[in-house]
């Protein structure tokens, strides 16, 4: 069973720091590009960051560049998103995908069908 299991999300103050992981399960993540993805209430889904496979590309979203940073370690089959100096409009439920298919930074506007999906975890930012 091909899963992403995400963790790390929770409650963060303004200025704040908070981790995701991102942990794939059943596939070697070496094969794809990793791409962190950010739904608000209300609001479409943005993509945030992506890396590539071998972590040579790293992309960012204008929002959160310079204060975010993707990383990943194919040995232990996991990938981190790192967000510093957080804001309120940072609160949402961010999504990471593995997709073979789709590289960095063109994934970070879309994945294709192959690619899978982690179940979500939820960043709320608040004093």
């Amino acid at each position: 069973h091909l899963q992403l299991v995400e963790s790390g999300g929770g409650v963060g103050q303004p200025g704040g720091s908070l981790r995701l992981s991102c942990a794939a399960s059943g596939f070697p993540l070496v094969y794809s590009t990793v791409a962190y993805f950010r739904q608000a209430p209300g609001k479409e889904r943005e993509g945030v960051s992506c890396i590539s496979s071998g972590s040579s590309v790293v992309h960012y979203a204008d929002s959160v560049k310079g204060r975010f940073t993707i990383s990943r370690d194919n040995t232990k089959n996991t990938a981190w998103l790192q967000m510093n100096d957080l804001k309120s409009e940072d609160t949402a439920v961010y999504y990471c995908a593995a997709d073979p298919a789709t590289p960095c930074p063109e994934a970070i506007h879309s994945t294709g069908n192959d690619a899978v999906w982690g179940q979500g975890s939820v960043v709320t930012v608040s004093k």
